[in-house]
């Protein structure tokens, strides 16, 4: 019953006609019944030896008046009177109530009933579903990763802008999603609403909650007034805190689902810390939890790593996703297992997935984590073949090259990008205890003030000030990077978050267009110089400048707003990822005496093995590796990547997958250091 109310109320508003329709021919329906019931028990001589349905016949045409009027003369003179008042009871209802008066009646009825199905103020009963409140750039993104599960899923949305522009936004990205890829199938129910997400009752009308997962997004609201006003720069947004504080107050007001998810995106340190707050004071174990997603601080450490080792970004696109091998995470059977006890007994029990760490989530529980192409495969594969036999040498002395980097442009995100580096290079020094990086900033006055010309950055070894349309500085300072580091160096260009519109990406485009003439004149020139050989990671905002960028062959695309996307639809699923993606982004702390956090790491194979191994199954290098790895920093090979640029992951069987290494291949490690 539950299930047909939860249809009805979703068709209810997806397709009115249906459901109007349906109900007037079930009133129709069952008036006939009725109708026929009586009559039979009644037993006119035309009926005398006929059965329900000959009733049923009978009954239709008088209902229908087709020669039911004369049929009613023919018999009165043998029937009792009591049959000829029903005859034409039934006659004069099909003819005056459903014929004529229900005529003008269900037409307002109808009229009115299609034009307030889609009501922002019509009660949807529905449980089990994904809310979204408030819209933005990375809200479309979100439900375009829901394809990828394959499952059924109903998203219900509710924001303060226009439910047209919102649907349309969703239909062009599931549309071109679905145009590339044709193994993928729309499952997808969604529904909007007009209106506002603080709202006690509109909140109760999409079902709150009953919902599996609340997603609070920024809606843009922030960063719009900054433009607005610079002199709110920093204020926070209490938008999010008055949202977030109201969806609360449903989830208490009643009994919520068991493991209902709160995600809240924030995007300045003051929203972050009140919502922290807030936590601290209304968490209640085993009803719901709330993790903030700090966008800035997230997306900067990812960028931080990928200007490092650009191969990152093929590495989490993939795995941060629902499409292909994914992480996973499950609780831990003995909450006193440990990190080498858990993989050492999976890898022999298992050869389809990959143990990676334990770690305590959210809900202060021991959780194992995995990478497998399905969470299905964590217990299904069988144990793989030991091959004692089989043994490698890892080189102890292990060090990543120097890496030099220029950073071009600004975004909300420059300050946490830095601080990625600042802990990277606290955890990665040369041999002569110098640093790993050198990076060259260029940008504009305005903004290179703002940062403090980035002085407290001792990596940072260059600033140029340079707006965008002093072409002629700019195109000297990146040629003479790309001739001085051909081969270790990084382009890295950021586009401008605070600009909205048909502006997004302008000042990333303009500088793609500058690097990418630049390194065409040098070809020209040098037939045997390889624009491969300088990385460039670029961030656009706007999916729809995919295209654009790739037709400049650039190595790797950031479009920023999907990763975000991605994480948040993760955590959404289970809070648990939360813990694991931070640890993996973060590098230890400088103080620490002993490097705890586990990150995936991109190690040149002729440096990592003193020996390149003999060619082997991948569930045998997998378990050699992990084997001979040192006891403080033991690592798990999640595969490689090719001299070609192709990425191969360990993913499935692993007995199956073949391995042969020459030595330039990249290896995908996951290890503290």
């Amino acid at each position: 019953m539950k299930k047909i109310r939860e249809w009805i109320s979703i068709k209810t508003v997806k397709s009115p006609r249906l459901i109007l329709l349906l109900g007037v021919l079930l009133a129709n329906v069952i008036f006939i019944m009725l109708a026929a019931l009586v009559i039979l028990q009644l037993r006119p001589p035309s009926l005398e030896d006929a059965g329900f349905w000959d009733s049923v016949v009978q009954t239709v045409i008088m209902y229908l008046d087709i020669g039911g009027i004369e049929t009613v003369v023919e018999e009165i003179s043998q029937a009792d009177v009591l049959l000829v008042i029903s005859s034409v009871f039934i006659i004069l209802i099909g003819l005056v109530f459903f014929t004529y008066a229900l005529i003008g009646y269900m037409s307002e009825l109808i009229s009115n009933f299609i034009e307030n199905a889609d009501s922002d103020s019509r009660r949807l009963r529905i449980s089990g579903h994904i809310v979204i409140l408030n819209w933005n750039t990375r809200a479309a993104e979100i439900i375009n990763d829901l394809l990828y599960k394959n499952t059924k899923e109903k998203i219900v949305v509710l924001a303060d802008a226009n439910k047209d522009d919102i649907r349309k936004d969703i239909d062009e990205r599931l549309s071109d999603t679905l145009e590339s890829d044709g193994s993928v199938k729309n499952k997808l129910t969604v529904v909007t609403r007009e209106g506002e997400p603080g709202s006690a009752k509109q909140l109760s009308d999409i079902s709150i909650k009953s919902a599996k997962s609340v997603i609070i997004l920024c809606g843009n609201t922030a960063r719009d007034s900054e433009q607005e006003d610079p002199g709110k720069t920093g204020r926070g947004n209490i938008h999010t805190i008055k949202v977030l504080l109201q969806v609360l107050q449903r989830a208490e007001s009643g009994v919520p689902s068991d493991d209902l998810h709160i995600i809240v995106e924030v995007e300045d340190d003051w929203t972050l810390a009140l919502v922290n707050t807030i936590i601290a004071h209304k968490k209640r174990k085993g009803k719901y939890s709330i993790v903030p997603i700090s966008v800035d601080k997230i997306l900067g450490l990812i960028f931080s790593q990928f200007s490092i080792m650009p191969e990152l970004n093929i590495v989490y696109s993939t795995l941060f996703s629902n499409r292909g091998a994914a992480f996973y995470s499950r609780p831990a059977t003995d909450p006193s297992l440990s990190e080498e006890r858990f993989v050492t007994e999976y890898l022999a029990e298992n050869s389809k997935a990959l143990p990676l760490t334990v770690m305590h989530g959210g809900n202060d529980k021991l959780n194992c984590y995995y990478m497998a192409d399905s969470e299905t495969e964590i217990c299904s594969g069988g144990p793989a073949p030991r091959n004692d036999g089989f043994k490698v040498s890892l080189n102890p002395d292990f060090e990543l090259n120097e890496k030099y980097i220029v950073i071009l442009g600004h975004n909300s995100k420059s300050s946490a990008i830095m601080e990625g580096f600042d802990a990277f290079c606290g955890e990665w020094k040369k041999n002569d205890g110098s640093d790993v990086l050198d990076i060259i900033v260029i940008d504009d006055e305005t903004h290179l003030e703002k940062q403090g010309y980035y002085k407290e950055y001792p990596f940072v070894k260059k600033v140029i000030t340079a707006d965008i349309y002093e072409k002629e500085l700019i195109y000297n300072a990146i040629n003479e990077f790309i001739g001085a580091h051909s081969g270790n160096g990084c382009i890295m260009i950021l586009s401008d978050d605070a600009v909205c519109g048909e502006d997004a990406d302008a000042d990333a485009l303009t500088y793609l267009i500058l690097v990418q003439d630049i390194i065409n004149r040098r070809v020209e020139v040098d037939p045997e110089f390889d624009p491969r050989s300088i990385d460039m990671v670029v961030e656009i905002m706007n999916p729809k400048n995919y295209d654009i960028v790739n037709n400049y062959s650039v190595n790797n695309i950031v479009i920023s707003n999907r990763y975000i996307s991605k994480i948040i639809m993760q955590i959404g699923e289970k809070e648990s990822m939360f813990g694991f993606y931070y640890d993996i982004l973060t590098y230890d702390d400088p103080e620490a005496q002993d490097a705890y956090s586990k990150e995936l790491y991109i190690k040149k194979a002729d440096k990592f093995f003193t020996q390149i191994p003999e060619p082997c199954s991948a569930a045998d290098l997998i378990r050699a590796v992990y084997d001979f790895s040192p006891a403080d920093n033991k690592s798990v090979v999640l595969g490689y990547f090719r001299e070609d640029g192709e990425m191969l992951l360990f993913s499935g069987e692993q007995t199956t997958i073949h391995v042969e290494l020459t030595g330039e291949e990249n290896l995908i490690l996951f290890s503290n250091h």
